[in-house]
């Protein structure tokens, strides 16, 4: 997928927690949360990450839903996110996450592209992640299977 400097990929990546954060069942994950945060913001194609008051974004409300929680952040390109996603402690992580989180039959990820500088809201984020729910994979918002482009085209 070819990228341009005018655009960037957002993503937001939802989960329902399967107990309290602060519970010894989700100990490793919440443990982790710093240290995987430090990779991503030092990652080559890394531009921002969502932030609570806590560094992470944990305590950011999403759908209005106690139970969910909220991890969104823009890269470069899909190739920059994909390399963090698939590598070193994320990895680890991400093999590990039906410990933490319950199975959700609907989309939890969505990816879209906004232009440079833009910082998206939960409340858009959230849009975009209904709209994958309803319509599938388009331009306005897509999964990790089926990409889009840019300037909309399937890639």
């Amino acid at each position: 997928m070819t990228t341009n400097a005018a655009h960037q990929l957002a993503q937001v990546n939802i989960a329902r927690l399967k107990a309290p954060l602060d519970s010894p069942l989700l100990r490793d994950f919440t443990e982790a949360l710093d240290p995987v945060n430090a990779v991503a913001d030092g990652a080559d194609g890394f531009v921002w990450r969502l932030q609570g008051e806590s560094g992470d974004a944990t305590d950011v409300p999403v759908f209005g839903d106690d139970w969910l929680i909220v991890n969104m952040s823009v890269w470069r390109d899909l190739p920059s996110l994909t390399a963090f996603m698939y590598t070193g402690r994320h990895r680890e992580l991400l093999k590990r996450r039906h410990e933490w989180f319950e199975r959700v039959a609907e989309a939890m990820t969505a990816l879209w592209w906004v232009e440079a500088g833009h910082r998206p809201s939960v409340a858009e984020a959230e849009e975009r992640l209904l709209r994958l729910r309803e319509q599938g994979p388009t331009p306005y918002a897509f999964d990790l299977r089926t990409t889009f482009g840019p300037h909309g085209r399937e890639g």
